[in-house]
C-alpha cells in the first residue's frame, strides 16, 4: 500500500525519485522519504505528512546541489506500523547509516527478529516494522549486499517489496518482492524500480514485472535477476503501450472527476474487443447490426468447457466485492447458474465447501489485493479453475489464474475506485451472458437485446456525465447530511452498496446501504430529518414496493431523492428531487445508476474542502491484509 521508486543513472537521482513519487503518491500520503547516494555518501531526508512536505523540506539542499548523487531510493507511506511521523518514515537505515531500505507489506514476524536483533546490540530508532529489514541486512552483512539480502529473507514472514541501497557498493540497486507487487524499468543509461507504471513511463516504457521470491540487482547499464537462492534467472520484458498522459489530470481538477469521466470510452473499449462483429463502429453507434452481433471471449480462453460448471462463486474486496455482488444478480439471472460471492477476506479464513465442478471468478482493479489473492491460491489448491478479472497487465492475479479477462480501463490514480468498478461490471456481464448462451438458457432474440442493451452503455453514461450539473446543484444544497443511506432492490440494492462507499471513502459521511425490503428490520430507527435517502429505482416490477419505503422514511422527516429512468414518472410526486438516466435493460442498470451516485460523492467531497484523491486512512492497492 505504500510507493516504492528507485533510480540509478547518468542524471540526478533526487529529482527522478520526487516525481516517481508524485506518481505514487495515491498509494500513501501519511510520510514520505528519499534517501541519495552521492559523493558525500548516503543521505536521507523524509517528512511527515504529504509529499509536498518532504519537498518543500528539502528545496534548498536541491537548490545548493547538496543532495547530489546518481543513485537512490524513494517512499510515500500508509502507515501500518508507528504512527505517522518523520522518524517512522522510510527510508530506514542501519545503525551505521550506511544501508537504506524502503518497504512495502508487513513483517508479520517483526516483533520476534526485534527482540532477536536487540540481543545481538542492534538499537532501533522507529516503531516500524520496516527497521528490523535494515538492521537484520546488516548483521548479515560481509561486504556483498546479495547473500546478505538472501539471508536476511529467509528469516522473514509475511510481505514485502524491498529497495536497498549500500554506502559501500554506489553502483548498484537490489530489490526484492514476496505479495507485494514491484516492477523494474529498463531505460537507456538509467534503471529504475517502483510499486506502479505510471512512476516509470517518463523514463522508460519497457518492464519487467517480479514475481514472488524474485530478487532484481540494478546497474546503470542493465538489471540482473535472481531466485530466493541467488540463481540467475531470465525474466520477459513488457512494453507498456498506454499513453503516460493518461496518469495525468488533463486539466481536471481531480483525478477522480477525470476517471468518472473516462467511463464512457473505457466501458467502450473493455466491451469491443469482445464482440464478434462489431466491425468499427463505437460501441452506442445506431449501426443495425447489433442483432447480428454475438459474445467472443475466446481471446481469454473461454470456452463451452467452462459453461459445464455446476456453480459460480466471486471472489473480491471493497469497491470489487460489490461488483462481485452485482455478478452473483447477472449470473443467476441470465445463465440461470447457482452464484455465490464472498468477501476475499472472509473467504480465506472459512472453510468453504467446495466441488470440482465450481468456476471462481476474482476480482481485483490491481491484481495485487492481499486477501484477494490468498483466497485465488486457496481456491486454486482445491482443483477450482480460475477467471481473474483485473485492470493491470502482467499484475500477480493476472499470470497465476488460468484465464484473465482484463478491464482496459487505464490507469486508475484516484484511491476511490470509479471506472474500474463500471468496467469490471462490463466484464461480468458479458462472461454471464457467454455462460447463458452456452448453457442454452437464454434465447437468440434475449441475447440479441442484452447485447444491444450493452452496446449502448457507453454513450448513456455520456449522456448522465452531460448534465452532471444536476448533480453538483443537488449537492450544494445536501451538504451538510450528517446521515445518508442509500437503498434498493435486487441489481439497485447492490448498486447501492457500491454508491454508499463512495460517499464514505471521500467525504466522511456516515452513510449505509441496505435492501429496501429490510428498511422496516431495523434501519428506519435511524431515519430522522437529519437523514437523507437516496432510492435507487430501476428494477421497474418493484417501483410500487420503492414508493411505499420512500414514502416511509419521508414520514420519519428525511430528505429523499431517487435516481430512475428518464421515461419514469412514477416517483414525482413521492420523492423531493428525482436523478434520471436513460433507459436500459433493468439488469443492466449498475453500470449507469452508479455514475450519479458517483458525481454525488465527488461533489460533496469538494465542497467540504476535501482531496477526493486522497481520502484519510485509505490507499489504492490493499496489498496487507
Amino acid at each position: 500500500m505504500c510507493g516504492i521508486v528507485g533510480y540509478i543513472g547518468n542524471q540526478e537521482a533526487a529529482p527522478a525519485l520526487i516525481g516517481g513519487l508524485r506518481k505514487l503518491e495515491y498509494r500513501g500520503y501519511d510520510s514520505a522519504g528519499i534517501a541519495v547516494m552521492g559523493k558525500n555518501g548516503l543521505k536521507v531526508r523524509k517528512s511527515k505528512g504529504a509529499l509536498k512536505f518532504l519537498e518543500e523540506k528539502i528545496a534548498a539542499e536541491l537548490a545548493a546541489g547538496d543532495l547530489s548523487g546518481s543513485m537512490g531510493l524513494g517512499h510515500t507511506r500508509w502507515a501500518t506500523h508507528g504512527e505517522p511521523s518523520d522518524i517512522n518514515s522510510h527510508p530506514h537505515t542501519d545503525v551505521s547509516g550506511k544501508i537504506a531500505v524502503v518497504h512495502n507489506g508487513i513483517i508479520e514476524n517483526h516483533a520476534k527478529l526485534r527482540a532477536w536483533l536487540a540481543g545481538q546490540g542492534f538499537r532501533f530508532r522507529s516503531e516500524t516494522d520496516t527497521e528490523v529489514v535494515a538492521h537484520l541486512i546488516d548483521f548479515y552483512y560481509k561486504g556483498e549486499l546479495l547473500p546478505a539480502l538472501i539471508s536476511a529473507l529467509k528469516r522473514l514472514e509475511g510481505s514485502y517489496a524491498l529497495g536497498i541501497i549500500s554506502a559501500e557498493d554506489p553502483d548498484h540497486i537490489i530489490a526484492a518482492r514476496r505479495e507485494s507487487p514491484l516492477v523494474a524499468g529498463l531505460g537507456k543509461g538509467k534503471n529504475l524500480i517502483a510499486s506502479d507504471v505510471p512512476a516509470l513511463l517518463e523514463h522508460t516504457r519497457d518492464v519487467y514485472y517480479l514475481k514472488d521470491r524474485e530478487i532484481a540487482i540494478l546497474g546503470r547499464d542493465g538489471i540482473d535477476f535472481y531466485n530466493e537462492e541467488g540463481r540467475p534467472i531470465e525474466k520477459e520484458k513488457f512494453r507498456i503501450e498506454w499513453d503516460a498522459a493518461a496518469a495525468e489530470k488533463a486539466g481536471y481538477e481531480h483525478f477522480m472527476l477525470k476517471e468518472i469521466h473516462e467511463q464512457p470510452k473505457a466501458l467502450t473499449d473493455t466491451l469491443r474487443a469482445r464482440l464478434r462483429g462489431a466491425g468499427s463502429e463505437p460501441a452506442g453507434t445506431d449501426s443495425g447490426a447489433a442483432g447480428s452481433r454475438s459474445i467472443n471471449l475466446e481471446e481469454i480462453g473461454f470456452d463451452s468447457s467452462w459453461a459445464e460448471a455446476g456453480r459460480v462463486v466471486i471472489s473480491a474486496c471493497g469497491t470489487a466485492w460489490h461488483a462481485g455482488v452485482i455478478g452473483k444478480y447477472a449470473f443467476e439471472h441470465f445463465a440461470r447458474i447457482p452464484a455465490d460471492v464472498d468477501v476475499a477476506s472472509e473467504f480465506r479464513y472459512r472453510n468453504p465447501i467446495y466441488n470440482p465442478r465450481d468456476i471462481f471468478i476474482i476480482l481485483s482493479q490491481s491484481g495485487e489485493t492481499a486477501d484477494t489473492l490468498a483466497a485465488m491460491r486457496m481456491a486454486k489448491k482445491s482443483g477450482a479453475r480460475i477467471i481473474a478479472i483485473t485492470n493491470v497487465v502482467g499484475s500477480t492475479l493476472a499470470r497465476e489464474a488460468d484465464l484473465v479477462m482484463y478491464t482496459w480501463a487505464g490507469p486508475e490514480i484516484a484511491v476511490a475506485s470509479t471506472k474500474a468498478f463500471t468496467t469490471q461490471l462490463m466484464c461480468l456481464y458479458l462472461i454471464a451472458l457467454q455462460f447463458g448462451s452456452l448453457r442454452g438458457v437464454i434465447s437468440a432474440a434475449e441475447l440479441a437485446a442484452a447485447i444491444e442493451a450493452l452496446d449502448k452503455i457507453p454513450s448513456q453514461a455520456e449522456r448522465i456525465l452531460a448534465d452532471k450539473e444536476t448533480i453538483q446543484r443537488f449537492a450544494s444544497l445536501q451538504f451538510n447530511k450528517s446521515k445518508v443511506f442509500y437503498m434498493g432492490r435486487l441489481f439497485d440494492y447492490a448498486a447501492s452498496l457500491e454508491s454508499a462507499l463512495k460517499l464514505k471513502e471521500i467525504s466522511y459521511t456516515h452513510c449505509e446501504a441496505f435492501a429496501a425490503g429490510e428498511l422496516k428490520h431495523g434501519p428506519i430507527a435511524l431515519v430522522d430529518p437529519s437523514t437523507l435517502v437516496m432510492a435507487l429505482c430501476t428494477q421497474t416490477a418493484l417501483f410500487d414496493k420503492m414508493v411505499s419505503n420512500i414514502k416511509e422514511v419521508k414520514a420519519r422527516g428525511a430528505s429523499t431523492a431517487v435516481i430512475t429512468w428518464e421515461d419514469a414518472d412514477y416517483f414525482n410526486e413521492t420523492a423531493d428531487s428525482v436523478f434520471r438516466i436513460p433507459r436500459t435493460l433493468d439488469s443492466l442498470s449498475p453500470m449507469l445508476s452508479v455514475i450519479p451516485a458517483q458525481l454525488y460523492a465527488y461533489y460533496i467531497s469538494v465542497l467540504r474542502g476535501l482531496d477526493p484523491d486522497k481520502p484519510r486512512n485509505l490507499a489504492k492497492s490493499v496489498t496487507v491484509e
